[in-house]
């Protein structure tokens, strides 16, 4: 349901998210099952399990936040991005969320939090100097629109234990690569150390099937929300047209940002208004996009553009 007055509800997009956090919570329940199956206590598994889930519901949002660069500002220190949400949140009937600003010439955007009540939304320095005021509005709309349907929650959380197995999986290959699973000596001979490295292997397939079940849970909920999104932000401002002026300017923009800038953000695409590296054509990398094709997108505002009795 969304929580602003005049952000229309997405039924899709609702049944979408209960279905991905529904398969979040089977998840969660099938890694406890197997990390006790292969021999961890229930004690430090329950420690495990409450500590991931303390971490994701208070701190996922300044993770992914400080992640992305981005740092809350004040209206003194922003007053045309602050001005912008204002006058947005008053159109909506929605609560404020936090206003950021991320240092990066990357023109982007994205909002991030656990509730509406803590959501953040944030710009970039390339994107507030590239657009003009109506595009920038109708960019934010967009964003807004992501923290009124609550979507950018379960985005927000689910990212988090992806980022989390991630990283689990690193350490257990960086330490594999350095002495070996269970320490690389005679102990290994014996029953204590065979054990030890069958805890290890385990921990690690675990981490990894984690990562790519989250990953692909994300990539499901990923590409529609965005459709949702610029939907809903067009039909706020009732200007279908800006948006996609925009988003044919940030796309065209980001392609002359040097790779090497693009590949640093690469990993919190799902949370961007644009993909900060977009692939052309149809190939697997186009299959697990986190974004709908830019013709598509566009295509979606045309039509809503012509609904609008304005032709595009």
């Amino acid at each position: 349901m969304s929580t602003a007055r005049n952000i229309p509800n997405d039924r899709g997009l609702t049944l979408r998210m209960f279905a991905t956090g529904l398969m979040l919570v089977l998840l969660y329940g099938a890694v406890i099952g197997i990390l006790i199956a292969v021999g961890i206590s229930y004690a430090l598994v329950l420690v495990i399990a409450g500590a991931l889930l303390f971490c994701q519901y208070w701190f996922s949002d300044k993770i992914a936040l400080y992640g992305m660069g981005g740092r809350i500002v004040t209206p003194e220190e922003a007053p045309q991005l602050h001005g912008a949400i204002d006058r947005l949140c008053a159109m909506a009937d929605m609560k404020k969320p936090r206003v950021a600003i991320a240092d990066t010439d990357v023109p982007n955007a994205f909002a991030t939090g656990r509730s509406p009540s803590s959501a953040v939304v944030c710009a970039t320095t390339g994107l507030m100097r590239r657009l003009d005021e109506p595009e920038l509005e109708a960019v934010l709309a967009h964003e807004l629109s992501h923290v009124a349907h609550r979507d950018v929650a379960v985005m927000t959380i689910a990212s988090f234990l992806g980022m989390a197995a991630g990283m689990v999986t690193r350490m257990m290959l960086w330490t594999g690569m350095m002495g070996g699973f269970g320490g690389g000596n005679d102990s290994n001979n014996n029953q204590g150390g065979d054990q030890a490295v069958l805890v290890e292997m385990a921990v690690l397939v675990v981490s990894v099937v984690v990562y790519a079940i989250s990953f692909l849970l994300t990539m499901a909920l990923s590409r529609y929300r965005e459709l949702a999104a610029d939907r809903s932000g067009a039909i706020l401002t009732g200007q279908p047209s800006v948006l996609a002026s925009a988003l044919v300017k940030v796309t065209g923009d980001i392609a002359r940002i040097p790779t090497r800038d693009l590949r640093s953000t690469e990993s919190f695409n799902a949370f961007y208004f644009t993909p900060a590296i977009a692939k052309n054509g149809v190939s697997i990398s186009t299959i697990f996009s986190t974004h709908p094709s830019l013709d598509q997108r566009l295509a979606q505002l045309a039509s809503l553009e012509a609904e609008m009795g304005r032709p595009s």
